[in-house]
């Protein structure tokens, strides 16, 4: 008996009706992403480029917002922007390559391949502890007035080790976690010395040459670079330009430039061998030391996301990036092979509540609009009741919309410290009472009040808040440092 021969006119059929389905889910999914980042744009809580990817099919890569508002250009999916701490799994990236090579020991110290750092510290310090951000050396970004004083001068590498980040230790080695870019920029400075080139040289070579991510490098003020997003930081009645930095500074913690497609291209990549074996692979993403909420492996923070009530989480694979003007975040979700990446340039922002909004999405799962901005509330009351109106105002509206606006403590924080900008300590003090008083607990409240009190030139309540803050958060090194120089 002769078998029936297939119905390939059916299969075919079958076949495409399954991918059209598949299209249509994903295209729904996609819908709705876009227009919640569309709204989010509208709340100037977002502004830049996005990519999302879903099972390894991207299903959105749009630009929101102004790359260059003086010119009214665009945002786009090739729009360059600063990227900020995503540099670091770069950095870790090609010291691990060098581990794999034989000419790297995570055990090995500082002064194994930098023998003119100072040797009290470099002789204890290992490349691990860099690595993790637990060699308790200080971050120069948190030495005081570094900002203000050191972040437009050009320095060598060799300079720049020597004045910033050869402080004594806060802590012992290994002891505790401090999120740390001095140890990055260290780990860039060992590998131009275990190489022979420079840190930029060097990952063009070894990652983005080989990976074709033709549009991301080493971000150089001088250099007449196409499709560069210009950074901006967010006032109350719009933006202004972000203040100048010397892209020499952030270095192997900090410096480089890309575009949501050339993140992609990255993100694929670690599903290969095409960046390090799989051996390095696994000792780049396993949890090392506990972190914010999670936990940090070599260049990436591991955490999850909850899938609601009685449900599983979900592994996430993530680091955020925050530069003079630029704010940004990768997102990867390994199980499923999704990512979302975030190239914000406006300044800091909500990228991972957004990215967790998006989240929801891909799972079906509830989400929300972000709460309105406040600060542009109470801008405007201060602008009609100076600093008491603005308080009034923070008060009613907590009082009678507690739902609509985000009250979280950054908010009277970051209003603070546009006060501080303006020079007015005394008004910047009440408002950070007022934090004080919403978030009673919370450590950088008073930390905030701290300085404001200092500069006002109130030494011992300066004292009394840094000493709060650090009994709240034994590991505010800011506030420890601090004491120090009140102490003096």
């Amino acid at each position: 008996m002769k078998k029936p021969l297939p119905n390939f006119g059916l299969y075919h059929l079958l076949s495409a009706l399954m991918l059209l389905s598949i299209a249509g889910f994903s295209q729904s999914k996609a819908e709705k992403i876009n227009a919640y980042l569309k709204k989010v744009q509208e709340q100037r809580q977002f502004n830049g480029s996005a990519l999302v990817s879903a099972s390894g099919e991207v299903i959105l890569k749009q630009g929101y917002g102004l790359a260059n508002m003086e010119w009214q250009l665009p945002n786009s999916a090739d729009t360059k922007f600063r990227i900020g701490s995503i540099t670091k799994q770069f950095t870790a990236a090609v010291i691990l390559q060098l581990v794999d090579e034989g000419k790297v020991k995570l055990t090995g110290t500082i002064n194994d391949y930098l023998p003119d750092y100072r040797e009290d510290i470099g002789k204890k310090v290992t490349v691990e502890h860099l690595l993790v951000h637990t060699s308790g050396i200080p971050s120069y970004t948190g030495l005081p007035r570094f900002f203000q004083d050191a972040s437009r001068d050009p320095y060598s590498v060799s300079d720049f080790v020597k004045e910033f980040c050869s402080e004594d230790l806060q802590f012992e080695p290994g002891e505790q976690f401090s999120y740390n870019n001095s140890g990055y920029f260290l780990l860039g400075a060992i590998i131009e010395k275990v190489t022979g080139q420079s840190y930029e040289a060097a990952l063009q070579e070894r990652i983005f040459s080989p990976l074709g991510m033709e549009n991301s490098g080493y971000d150089h003020h001088a250099t007449i670079l196409p499709n560069r997003a210009s950074g901006y930081d967010k006032t109350p009645t719009g933006f202004r330009n972000a203040p100048y930095l010397d892209m020499g500074l952030p270095y192997a913690a900090g410096s480089l430039y890309s575009t949501v497609e050339d993140l992609y291209l990255w993100d694929q990549a670690l599903y290969t061998e095409k960046v390090l074996p799989k051996n390095q692979l696994t000792a780049m993403f396993t949890p090392r030391v506990a972190a914010r909420g999670g936990h940090y492996a070599y260049g990436w923070s591991v955490g999850h996301h909850g899938l609601g009530e009685g449900k599983d989480s979900l592994k996430t694979i993530s680091h955020g990036g925050g530069i003079n003007g630029f704010n940004t975040l990768i997102n990867r979700l390994t199980d499923d092979k999704h990512v979302i990446i975030l190239l914000n340039n406006t300044g800091g922002t909500i990228l991972g509540e957004i990215s967790n909004a998006i989240i929801n999405i891909l799972y079906d799962l509830p989400y929300e609009l972000p709460k309105r901005p406040l600060i542009d509330e109470l801008a405007k009351a201060q602008a009609d009741g100076g600093t008491a109106g603005a308080i009034k105002r923070y008060r009613q509206l907590k009082a009678d919309y507690p739902g609509r606006y985000n009250f979280h403590e950054r908010v009277l924080n970051n209003f603070g410290y546009m006060l501080i900008r303006q020079g007015n300590f005394p008004d910047a003090i009440e408002v950070f009472k007022l934090n004080v008083e919403a978030y009673p607990n919370g450590f950088n409240t008073y930390d905030s009040l701290g300085e404001a009190y200092m500069l006002n030139g109130d030494k011992a309540l300066a004292i009394k808040n840094y000493e709060k803050s650090l009994a709240l958060n034994p590991e505010n090194n800011n506030a420890r440092e601090m004491l120090k120089k009140l102490a003096e």
